[in-house]
């Protein structure tokens, strides 16, 4: 088991963060050696098995990522942009593979984290599971093959604690659909409406999010036409398919030459 590449889970408290720990528990390709957290979480210094009320897996939690990321070959990160950013940059350092399933990233975030691609491997998708990429690649050839006169609306729905909207999953989606038109997302995207907005314009994107209870995570594209629709959808009803997915990614992207992949590189599709 030593000679497997050693993972780093950030965000070990979190919903993400202890479904990577579970599983990471049970993979032969992968082993845990570090678990990090904000500084004065109570979980500091603490056997992270213990804490998600387990058996000790010799793995304590730490503040210090830099510590953590001396002994890795991967780093898998659902955090927060402000920490996503640092982490890139000391991942790169450490020349570890990181995986960055953090949404809500913000232009200036975009390009500290295409900085540090320069020195390692960064793989990042708004969504990890193989179900959501495909219907990324579906909503392109969709939208390729419809004109304009199609409108194009993208629903999604997650859990109350969700911070960010629309979600990265439901950027990707916009964004695929923008590609298939031929047009940029930022010309074509219509987030939220309300009151007297007037007609729809021809060619936009909508978005529309839901907020509430513990939804994982639900997504439609849907194509409206004169009399008929077509709806493409994934209902993620289990994070674990996420958790999965970025373990893959950290397990390819060991050898690969420096630079920012997706995971439409990871599962060659």
């Amino acid at each position: 088991m030593d000679d497997l590449p050693g993972l780093v889970v950030t965000g070990a408290s979190g919903r993400m963060g202890q479904t990577l720990i579970r599983l990471a528990g049970s993979s032969d390709k992968l082993r845990l050696v570090g678990c990090v957290e904000r500084a004065g979480h109570l979980w500091i210094g603490r056997d992270v098995g213990e804490c998600m009320g387990g058996p000790a897996l010799g793995v304590k939690v730490t503040d210090d990522p830099l510590e953590a990321f001396a002994k890795a070959q991967a780093v898998v990160d659902f955090t927060s942009p402000a920490a996503t950013v640092e982490f890139a940059a000391l991942a790169a350092q450490a020349r570890a593979v990181h995986v960055i399933g953090t949404t809500g990233l913000e232009p200036d975030h975009l390009a500290k984290i295409e900085a540090a691609s320069r020195h390692a491997v960064i793989v990042r998708a708004g969504n990890m599971s193989l179900g959501v990429n495909l219907l990324v690649r579906l909503t392109q050839k969709v939208a390729q093959a419809l004109d304009a006169d199609w409108d194009v609306e993208i629903v999604e729905a997650h859990h109350r604690m969700k911070v960010d909207a629309p979600s990265g999953t439901a950027l990707m989606l916009g964004q695929a659909a923008a590609d298939g038109r031929g047009v940029t997302l930022d010309e074509a995207k219509v987030s939220g409406r309300d009151g007297i907005t007037g007609a729809r314009e021809r060619g936009t994107i909508g978005f529309s999010a839901i907020r509430g209870g513990d939804i994982v995570g639900e997504h439609d594209v849907i194509f409206a036409g004169e009399g008929e629709r077509i709806v493409l959808r994934h209902l993620a009803t289990d994070r674990a398919i996420f958790a999965r997915g970025a373990l893959k990614a950290a397990v390819w992207g060991q050898g690969r030459k420096p630079g920012q992949y997706d995971m439409m590189d990871v599962l060659g599709i």
